[in-house]
């Protein structure tokens, strides 16, 4: 049976870490009233996810004359970079994401899938089998904002080698434009 967990106006919906640069896990986290979620993602799911909303939202912006009130860009007075909450009880693993908007209600669509070899339904489809699904409807600046704190958490990451731009880790590594030395 098919968990379908619904978060339509959350409070907050934000992408954070645990954990140290190199060994860091992701989460998606979304919080409605008193009911929190949190979902384990990959880092490049987030980054994604992060150009993904941006680009849609700049589509809808640009074909629509602005109809639906979308902001160009991210308000800075809102920005959450407050850490995830706590407990994080992950519910499942993402495998496969989906993002929509919904004309009507003026919101972005976003659908974490567990990962499984389950077929995936279509977005918003509330069909009894399938993998289970996180949906949240977000606005437009919560979607801006989440875009934005989605593209400073990838990028706060390991460091580059100067030499390969492979990540360095904490205890450096074998670098193979260094012919093999520890960098």
């Amino acid at each position: 049976m098919r968990r379908i967990i619904s978060h339509l106006e959350p409070d907050r919906f934000v992408s954070g870490t645990i954990g140290q640069p190199g060994e860091r896990i992701f989460f998606l986290q979304v919080k409605s009233g008193e009911s929190l979620t949190s979902v384990i993602v990959e880092k490049s799911q987030v980054a994604i996810l992060s150009e993904r909303i941006d680009t849609l939202l700049n589509q809808i912006l640009n074909e629509n004359d602005n109809d639906s009130n979308i902001p160009n860009k991210f308000d800075i007075d809102q920005l959450d970079l407050q850490p995830l909450e706590s407990p994080i009880s992950e519910e499942f693993r993402v495998g496969v994401m989906s993002l929509g908007w919904s004309m009507p209600k003026k919101k972005l669509i976003i659908e974490a899938h567990a990962d499984t070899t389950d077929t995936v339904p279509e977005i918003s489809s509330d069909e009894t089998e399938g993998p289970d699904v996180l949906r949240i409807h977000i606005t437009a600046m919560q979607g801006r904002i989440f875009a934005e704190r989605g593209r400073r958490l990838v990028s706060a990451g390991r460091q580059a080698c100067p030499f390969c731009q492979e990540p360095l880790g904490q205890q450096g590594h074998i670098c193979a434009r260094a012919n093999g030395y520890k960098r």
